[in-house]
């Protein structure tokens, strides 16, 4: 028996297991190859709908600085969000360098943070980017609004897949709140996909 296993190897029509060591290099290889596909997912355009409403013109000074995600429809990395924050910093190569922060699971739960880089490449307006997390893939990313002061805005896609309604505070008149959710639905939005953001002193609808 041993020897008509050596004969098949030799010909090359039997293989040898591979041991853990050989495993490893693979199963990290296709765990880069998932995440590249949920990401490339992602950026997918969806042609059934038309162009999203944008807002016509964002100083990118004055929309520098820490947003509280008060609303949205999560992606997959921010479902279970407690006291989400996006920081924005203009780098001196002319991107946007981005903090993301937030609990997971409980306002008291771990810190994720994560540090994506936004591209502005609509600069007539400055409304259309693209965030990349991993080179060289860069998610759609549209600033549908901006409020005249600064204080609200919603972030959309294309695909009408994610959203975000953020303000400079964790906590928002709930007249102002509707509102925006209610700008989100009028851009074509699933109202029923979109929850509230626990931010401090703040209780999820």
């Amino acid at each position: 028996m041993q020897a008509r296993a050596a004969f098949l190897f030799r010909q090359g029509q039997l293989h040898r297991p591979y041991s853990a060591r050989q495993l490893t290099p693979v199963r990290s290889r296709l765990r880069h190859l998932w995440l590249l596909s949920l990401l490339l997912s992602a950026c997918a355009t969806q042609p059934a709908y038309g162009p999203l409403p944008l807002a016509s013109a964002v100083d990118l000074d004055r929309f520098m600085g820490d947003w509280y995600v008060i609303a949205n429809i999560p992606t997959f990395l921010e479902r279970d969000a407690y006291h989400a924050i996006e920081r924005y910093e203009r780098a001196p190569d002319g991107t946007i360098a981005t903090t993301f922060t937030f609990r997971k699971g409980a306002a008291n739960g771990p810190l994720k943070t994560y540090h994506p880089r936004g591209f502005v490449q609509d600069t007539s307006t400055n409304a259309i980017w693209g965030m990349q997390f991993v080179w060289p893939i860069k998610a759609d990313y549209r600033i549908l609004y901006v409020s005249s002061d600064y204080r609200y805005t919603i972030i959309g896609r294309e695909k009408r897949d994610y959203a975000w309604v953020m303000a400079r505070t964790p906590v928002i008149p709930d007249a102002d709140l509707a509102d925006l959710i209610a700008r989100l639905v009028a851009a074509g939005y699933d109202r029923g996909a979109i929850r509230q953001v626990p931010q401090p002193a703040l209780d999820p609808m």
